[in-house]
């Protein structure tokens, strides 16, 4: 049995690759640069006004100017602005030649062509050429997820076509012959299978693309034929269930008949002691546990990770700082344990209800998992913890 953190350290060193692909930047929306986007041009591209008013010299706000032009957005200045006189403005229009100031509607008063300044001197209420981005700025770093405040960069600067990795497909198997479809109702001693909709949620979340190859019953014949489809297929492969120790828990044998190099079977986590990763010539693999709380738990701290990695995410931290709310303690101290946790309004995080394992919908509404160390028993109201966001 290894640690979480040699578990960890021994996943990153593997990174599904699938190239690149360029894609309109609309349909970019969340995914991870894979190139640094460029200005090709300075924003704003001129002077212009902030404010609907009257651009002028400054050295002639004291004085009763004459209008000479009216310039909306869009419009380019006819003339120049002379001593004596000013423009009226939208805003967004180009500052004309001459103008190096700008007072608002607001502060003036105007009269048969003519107006005054009736405010008190401040800013001159110009947007500088180039002040927001200059000419061949990197705007948007490789690396980053792609959200829409980004999608208008990329409009602003020209970028329509943009580099990402290509997603990761994600192979879903469930094993156990007691499983179930969802719509299915169960008979005695069967359950539905609710782990690889699970996971194919979460894969779908985190970007990639999820296969799901069905339920493989407690048959090596079975596992192994829907597991060698599965990674000729895809780049990852997820199995939940038969990990463990029983008769009927077959997937690490079939794993190592398939060609899978198995790198760790055992992590001193809690839940998800039996999860078990390996590596293919084709893909790499990861069997999760089948109480589907292990099976969640296990995949946002190690597949979610690799997903985000593997689609170009130059880092991948999704830990927060919290107080907690009530006390907290344990009996058994040799694994890592992983608490799921609702957020108070003042910030603070208290344990949920939890019965084990098994109890999935004690995630419904979880705010995120909190970290309770190895060696750590208890953990007094008010200490800082660790809270992974889920």
């Amino acid at each position: 049995m290894i640690s979480y953190e040699e578990a960890i350290v021994i996943t990153e060193k593997y990174n599904p690759d699938g190239g690149l692909e360029y894609l309109p930047f609309m349909d970019s929306l969340g995914r991870y640069l894979a190139e640094d986007i460029v200005s090709d041009i300075n924003m704003p591209p001129f002077n212009k006004t902030a404010v609907d008013g009257y651009a002028c010299r400054k050295e002639d706000i004291d004085k009763e100017l004459i209008i000479n032009e009216i310039i909306p957005a869009g419009v380019s200045a006819s003339k120049k602005v002379e001593e004596g006189e000013c423009v009226k403005i939208m805003t967004g229009a180009a500052i004309p030649e001459g103008a190096n100031w700008v007072f608002m509607v607001e502060d003036a008063q105007e009269n048969n062509g003519r107006v005054r300044f009736t405010g008190k001197p401040g800013k001159d209420n110009i947007a500088k050429m180039g002040e927001d981005i200059r000419k061949d700025d990197i705007v948007l770093k490789a690396g980053r997820l792609i959200e829409p405040q980004d999608i208008a960069v990329m409009a602003t600067v020209g970028a329509v076509k943009v580099a990402v990795r290509k997603r990761p497909l994600v192979g879903i198997i469930s094993t156990g012959s007691e499983l179930v479809e969802p719509d299915i109702k169960p008979a005695d001693s069967q359950i539905r299978n609710s782990n690889a909709y699970q996971l194919i949620a979460q894969t779908t979340r985190s970007g990639a693309e999820a296969v799901y190859y069905g339920i493989a019953p407690d048959s090596e014949k079975d596992i192994f034929e829907m597991l060698t489809k599965a990674l000729n297929e895809c780049d990852i492969v997820l199995i939940s269930g038969g990990v463990s120790m029983g008769d009927f828990d077959m997937v690490p044998a079939v794993l190592e008949k398939a060609g899978v190099k198995i790198i760790f079977d055992r992590i001193a986590v809690q839940p998800g002691k039996p999860t078990t990763f390996g590596v293919h010539d084709d893909a790499l693999v990861f069997g999760l546990p089948g109480n589907p709380v292990s099976s969640f738990i296990q995949f946002e701290l190690f597949v979610k990770p690799m997903i985000c990695r593997a689609m170009g995410a130059n880092h991948f931290d999704s830990i927060r700082k919290h107080k907690l709310a009530n006390d907290y303690s344990r009996e058994r101290t040799e694994r890592m344990a992983w608490v799921p946790v609702n957020i108070n309004s003042d910030e603070t995080v208290a344990p949920v209800e939890y019965h084990g394992s098994a109890h999935i919908n004690a995630l419904t509404g979880a705010y995120g998992m909190m970290k309770v160390p190895v060696g750590v028993s208890e953990i007094r109201k008010g200490e800082i913890v660790d809270v992974r966001q889920i």
